[in-house]
């Protein structure tokens, strides 16, 4: 699976803004990890949930039985944030390839919250087409970095629409093992630079 990290205020190392097509969205989920990240090895988390309220049957070391109640979830658990944390995965392709799925790993900060200035995380952003009678998979969106933020977190901003020939090639795409993957939860912490090395909280029960 093709990845776009968001490492270091920029995209894959390069870009600090990227226009793609978003084809398919994954729900939001939360992970804990008790060990501190190790670039060096791909570990287990602790403790997950797929639907933010419980964890997940194959949880082995349940922090809680209900995520409200969890002590991972109580701000200051993890420096100034949550210990447990937010994240939602996208399947994206670019114009140029709209055959190429890449997936791109959200943190809470890039989730939740307010519009502000014009800049919108993603939960705002779908609200923002859906008031306009559009689908984010029939638009090229512009993904930038708030460059006044001290943790990773993205806004979101539609560009333009696509042609007929687009459409029904995203269409098309939106359900291919690939953008299929790209969505899936997954639970192992991969041995790359994470994103959440610092995270803000956010009540989202």
């Amino acid at each position: 699976m093709n990845r776009i990290s968001l490492r270091d205020g920029t995209f894959s190392g390069q870009r600090d803004a990227i226009e793609i097509v978003i084809i398919n969205a994954g729900p939001v989920s939360r992970e804990y990890f008790a060990n501190d990240f190790d670039a060096s090895q791909t570990v287990l988390a602790t403790c997950w949930s797929v639907d933010t309220q419980r964890p997940d049957p194959d949880v082995q070391v349940r922090q809680s039985s209900r995520c409200l109640d969890c002590k991972q979830n109580i701000r200051g658990s993890s420096g100034y944030g949550r210990a447990c944390r937010f994240l939602q995965r996208i399947a994206v392709v670019s114009t140029d390839n709209l055959k190429e799925v890449q997936q791109i790993q959200l943190p809470a900060t890039s989730i939740f919250g307010k519009t502000k200035g014009g800049h919108m995380p993603l939960q705002e952003y779908v609200r923002h087409l859906a008031k306009n009678n559009t689908k984010a998979t029939s638009v090229v969106t512009k993904i930038y970095f708030d460059n006044n933020s001290a943790v990773p977190k993205l806004f979101f901003k539609p560009v333009c629409g696509l042609n007929k020939e687009q459409l029904e090639t995203v269409r098309d795409m939106a359900n291919h093992p690939d953008a299929i993957e790209a969505i899936t939860f997954a639970v192992k912490q991969s041995a790359t630079p994470s994103p959440f090395d610092i995270g803000e909280g956010y009540a989202h029960n």
